[in-house]
């Protein structure tokens, strides 16, 4: 089920009262937020970051914790609390990528290492490559066209599907993904000009 599929957890006036909450320092506005949104922040980040648990409970803890830091500066009338998160969450998932590519070129200058086995480090490191680059590119992206894409490649949604979840027309939802699917291409030929091709043994 894709992120806009989700139905809303609470209307406008419960979205301003926590608002309002968050704003004041409330500990009950902190809790309502966490007990609404805490499992689909969790649930978007995931799918967005694979399988390693690890990762995911680390950046929606950075999430929650960066909302507390930028609670003041909420503002309802610019979007909902969700969107809000989602935002957050977003820039915390482009940040893991980036420390994560950092890494990575550090395993690569050891696995040019004159004493390492050739290809010892290497293969293991684009065995999971692959998958991390198509996440990290997806991040990069609109918001709506990485839920679009999301959608139709990673949940298996039918154009049709998404059109009768948006309120669109199928041509409409097709348009859009020929555009998001060109952003995608462009932004992950950026990312990876200049790496190696990988060879078979």
């Amino acid at each position: 089920m894709a992120l806009t599929a989700d139905r809303p957890v609470m209307d406008e006036h419960q979205e301003r009262e926590i608002a309002r909450g968050l704003r004041g320092g409330n500990p009950d506005a902190w809790r309502a937020l966490y007990d609404a949104h805490a499992e689909r922040v969790w649930r978007a980040v995931a799918r967005l970051m694979g399988p390693s648990a690890t990762d995911v409970a680390d950046v929606v803890q950075e999430t929650f914790l960066a909302a507390a830091r930028s609670a003041a500066a909420f503002d309802p009338d610019r979007g909902t609390l969700w969107m809000w998160l989602w935002g957050i969450a977003r820039v915390r998932i482009a940040l893991h990528y980036r420390q994560e590519a950092q890494r990575d070129r550090l395993l690569r200058a050891g696995a040019d290492h004159p004493h390492r086995r050739p290809g010892e480090t290497r293969d293991a490191l684009a065995d999971g490559e692959l998958n991390a680059l198509v996440r990290a590119t997806l991040t990069e992206l609109p918001a709506d066209y990485e839920t679009l894409l999301t959608a139709k490649y990673m949940d298996g949604d039918s154009v049709e599907t998404i059109a009768s979840r948006e309120r669109a027309t199928a041509g409409a939802v097709r348009s859009k993904l020929a555009r998001a699917r060109q952003a995608f291409r462009d932004t992950f030929g950026k990312r990876t000009a200049g790496r190696p091709a990988r060879t078979e043994p």
